[in-house]
């Protein structure tokens, strides 16, 4: 298994099939620092900003107890010889930007939740990152490195030594310390240097002047991790070159590389048994290694981009999130199993990695509405005038991927602002049409036709249809209705109104002062509506029947995203350094959903997801969210959703109880069973039977006991069998007078009948007490044999079952 921290979680990967097994969540801000339990290696320590360190049971996925310590906690280290404490960085109090590193004593009293306030500082002035302390020779001492100086604390001499690399004899390159990585066995540290050196400590550090160190070099630039194997006989380095370097017995000679790692690498993390590593990558990308240097697997998350210029678009066909992936890449992105699909080569010219340098870059998206076109604007900035190319993609249905249909060369004149497919299911297959707006001042309307070129490798291709402007004012914004009949286009303070098919203009709105930011039209029964956004804060709806404006409110929208399958618009603004949510019906001024303060950061982009299933949500005030889900993207390309739950009723399975039924794995297995079970009760309702349960099977704790604990804490079977078996019994209820007589009476009954087998049986009316009968069930009355077999069963001694 692999573990890493994601965010305010800890994940759980495969390393065989790369999948996501856990998602464990409990902390509050951002998980800082993960170790195994150095005495249990089922168990894990998590450390946060949020000023606690959970211990876990991984397997399962349970918070087992939370240490609550007070301060932002930077990074976390576990050692083998100090078994009821770890190691923290957290700020120093009073002073800024300094931190301190301090063991923490983890108190082992009852409860879940307690409070490990019992601090110790080991050392003063390190450095608030992971990779800038490292603990040596089985934990003998610890290393710190920061800027340009070296700390050394050996914890049985209780001796501190420090150093320093000399900047003069570097000829004024950067030299400063980035990373540090201690020898598992011997006195030996390499620390990385920002001048791409990597330096080797030796000797005796309890001695403050007499030490040496030898100097390995490969690195152009600044070297981002270290990392010795389990034996010590190699080193681990990596940076910006995208390239794992591997250095066998610490010479500069014998080295190994592996390149082309895509992205230049920040973390790289040995196995516990020395049989893999792994490395982090910029890029939001882990990389699995043999230990033979041989590439193994990649576990690709949502991609940084230098900037998001495509906005978040949703693919029809798979729901995936759609932006700028890798430079000139386009990235599909699913929410679900929280990876990358796969990536498209839009631009297809190699990227040079080179400050300054002008490239061309994919800026522009949109799809048709199920997801068989796919449209894309890329752009390189000149000085003069910049390059553009449209490109029409054709979804092919045997190689499962797109294909480029048509390349269209400087389709407008200046940078094209928006673009948009006609958004009708049922016109698509006939006329599918796709509308660009551009600084030229101009929108044009592209159709597919057919190629009459015999050499043509495809019968179709997409030419411009129509070219339409206003007053010479620049086009920033392009939408359809929901029918499809109705095209709107904003020309800078003005959105114009157009005819879909004879491409006439139907009338023009505008709210002075401020020029339109967003537009979109109302959908289902709100169809009727335009709503608009300007950037001097105001945000308006057009009634399309009257031609008026409906309402205004003062709201300062940066985003404005309707929901495709219900009425509601969600607006998202920028006040006050803090990003508010504000949903609202276009036939309602008021909003039916506020959440101030969403977020500190600036919030760019945002996009409705359609659900599998409607989500069932007992709060009305999250009934917008039953049919999509809502993703938002801030400055700092953070991925954020909203919950129909909030955090306590989230976690609360997972630290109350075991398993919850609803997060097991599917398995083969439990399909087969659910389906046959749903095959048996289908078979009941089709011959008329009820069947009615025990209420006792259910809310029995000995089957709740056997089926969601793990194996691996159950008690004995011989122990959990009786308790089992008594559980399923039906426990015998208490008679009353009248059935001991006509229990009587047919015993009675029963001697007659065994003497003489056709002879008439005198029918018994008695008032029964079955449960059928109280929901309104007619009891089927019982034929001569089946009433002696009655009688049998009844005489019958069931007392043995006791004895398990």
């Amino acid at each position: 298994y692999l573990l890493c921290a994601s965010g305010d979680f800890v994940k759980m990967y495969s390393v065989v099939t790369e999948e996501t097994l856990r998602l464990m969540g409990g902390h509050a801000d951002l998980v800082t620092g993960i170790q195994l339990n150095p005495h249990n290696h089922m168990q894990l320590y998590s450390s946060s900003l949020d000023g606690s360190i959970k211990l876990w049971d991984f397997m399962d996925g349970i918070p087992i107890k939370t240490f609550s310590v007070g301060s932002k906690l930077l990074a976390l280290y576990a050692l083998p010889s100090s078994e009821d404490s770890v190691f923290v960085v957290i700020p120093k109090s009073g002073e800024r930007d300094t931190f301190q590193l301090v063991s923490v004593k983890l108190t082992k009293t009852a409860g879940q939740d307690v409070e490990a306030k019992e601090l110790s500082v080991v050392l003063d002035g390190v450095g608030a990152s992971p990779k800038h302390i490292a603990f040596g020779r089985e934990g003998q001492y610890v290393a710190s490195v920061k800027e340009a100086n070296l700390q050394v604390y050996f914890f049985k001499q209780k001796q501190l030594n420090r150093f320093s690399v000399n900047t003069t004899k570097t000829k004024n390159r950067n030299s400063q310390f980035t990373c540090i990585a201690c020898h598992p066995t011997e006195d030996c540290i390499a620390t990385g240097h920002a001048d791409g050196k990597i330096r080797l400590w030796y000797a005796n550090f309890y001695h403050k002047k007499e030490y040496t160190f030898s100097t390995l070099h490969w690195h152009h630039d600044t070297v981002m991790d270290l990392a010795f194997s389990v034996e010590g006989t190699s080193l681990l380095s990596g940076g910006v070159e995208s390239v794992l370097v591997l250095w066998h017995n610490e010479s500069d000679c014998r080295k190994d590389f592996l390149p082309r790692l895509g992205s230049p690498i920040e973390y790289i993390s040995m196995s516990s048994d020395g049989s893999l590593c792994c490395t982090l990558h910029k890029d939001n990308r882990i990389t699995i290694i043999n230990s033979n240097l041989r590439f193994s697997k990649s576990i690709q998350g949502l991609i940084k981009s230098l900037d998001v210029k495509t906005g978040l678009v949703v693919d029809p066909r798979t729901k995936a999130l759609v932006l700028n992936g890798e430079p000139g890449h386009l990235q599909f992105y699913s929410l679900q199993s929280d990876q990358q699909l796969f990536s498209l080569d839009i631009v297809q010219r190699q990227y040079i990695h080179q400050a300054g340098l002008k490239q061309a870059d994919l800026v522009k998206v949109a799809f048709s509405a199920r997801g068989k076109w796919l449209a894309t604007v890329e752009e390189r900035e000149e000085a003069a005038d910049p390059e553009l190319q449209l490109k029409l993609w054709f979804y092919d249905e045997e190689t499962q991927s797109f294909k480029l249909n048509t390349r269209i060369n400087m389709p407008h004149e200046d940078h094209i602002t928006d673009m948009c497919f006609r958004d009708t299911n049922e016109l698509e297959d006939d006329s599918p049409i796709l509308v660009t707006a551009g600084r030229d001042s101009v929108f044009k309307v592209w159709v597919m036709v057919e190629d009459t070129d015999p050499e043509a490798q495809q019968s179709v291709s997409w030419s411009c249809d129509f070219v339409g402007s206003y007053h010479n004012y620049q086009a920033t914004n392009c939408c359809f209705s929901e029918d499809g009949s109705l095209l709107a286009v904003s020309f800078e303070e003005i959105v114009t109104v157009w005819d879909s098919v004879t491409w006439e203009l139907k009338c023009t709105f505008c709210h002075p002062p401020g020029k339109i930011r967003n537009i979109c039209f109302g959908r289902l029964t709100c169809s009727k509506y335009l709503i608009g956004a300007t950037d001097h804060g105001f945000l308006c709806c057009w009634n399309l029947l009257t031609c008026a404006l409906e309402w205004s409110a003062r709201l300062n929208v940066l985003v404005l995203q309707p929901d495709p399958l219900s009425e509601h618009i969600a607006a998202v603004s920028w006040l006050s350094k803090e990003s508010s949510l504000f949903v609202f019906k276009p036939n309602e001024p008021r909003p039916i959903y506020i959440q101030r303060n969403l977020c500190k950061e600036k919030i760019l982009l945002a996009a409705f997801v359609p659900r599998d299933e409607p989500e069932m949500t007992g709060s009305e005030k999250y009934l917008w969210l039953r049919s999509s889900q809502l993703f938002f993207l801030t400055d700092t390309q953070e991925l954020l959703t909203l919950s129909t739950r909030s955090l306590e009723e989230r976690l609360t399975p997972s630290s109350k109880q075991l398993a919850i039924e609803e997060s097991l794995p599917v398995t083969p297995f439990s399909l087969l069973l659910g389906k046959h079970r749903r095959q048996q009760s289908q078979e009941d309702t089709d011959l008329g039977k009820l069947v009615v349960h025990n209420k006792h099977e259910q809310d029995s704790p000995a089957v709740k006991e056997l089926l969601h604990t793990p194996a691996h804490v159950l008690p004995s079977a011989s122990f959990l069998c009786p308790i089992f078996i008594n559980s399923l019994l039906i426990p015998k209820e208490n008679k009353s007078a009248e059935e001991v007589a006509d229990e009587a009476e047919m015993e009675s009954e029963k001697t007659d009948g065994e003497s003489d087998e056709e002879g008439d049986v005198t029918e018994m009316e008695q008032e029964d007490t079955n449960p059928m009968e109280l929901l309104g069930e007619v009891t089927c009355k019982l034929s001569k044999s089946q009433e002696r077999e009655l009688r049998k069963l009844r005489k019958m001694d069931y007392s043995w079952i006791s004895a398990f």
